[in-house]
């Protein structure tokens, strides 16, 4: 079945970064458009970043425009989150998320803090 597992968050001073990554498996990664979310305390989930089968197109929300860059490795089933210039507000779960022709699915998370 398919599985998303991200990993890569932590604790970060303002201003600093983080790569989060995202293996895949279950499915043909190669031709499958992937996304990033984000869910803060208290918020909605929010879109962050989407990249295409591939890595032609990418596109962002207006919150990271400039600061995150998305990137993948259809060699190793692995999509990234370079996070750059992180702000206290980023503070989030961190969810990569797919879709097959069964639906959608996403990873477990992975807890991104920005504090000093």
């Amino acid at each position: 079945q398919v599985q998303l597992v991200e990993s890569g968050g932590g604790l970060v001073q303002p201003g600093g970064s983080l790569r989060l990554s995202c293996a895949a498996s279950g499915f043909t990664f190669s031709t499958t458009t992937m996304y990033w979310y984000r869910q803060a305390p208290g918020k909605e989930r929010e879109w962050v970043a989407v990249i295409t089968s591939t890595g032609t197109s990418t596109n962002y929300g207006d919150s990271v425009k400039g600061r995150f860059t998305i990137s993948r490795d259809n060699a190793k089933n692995t999509v990234y989150l370079q996070m750059n210039s992180l702000k206290p507000e980023d503070t989030a779960v961190y969810y990569c998320k797919t879709a097959t022709s069964v639906g959608s699915h996403w990873g477990q998370g992975t807890q991104v803090t920005v504090s000093s």
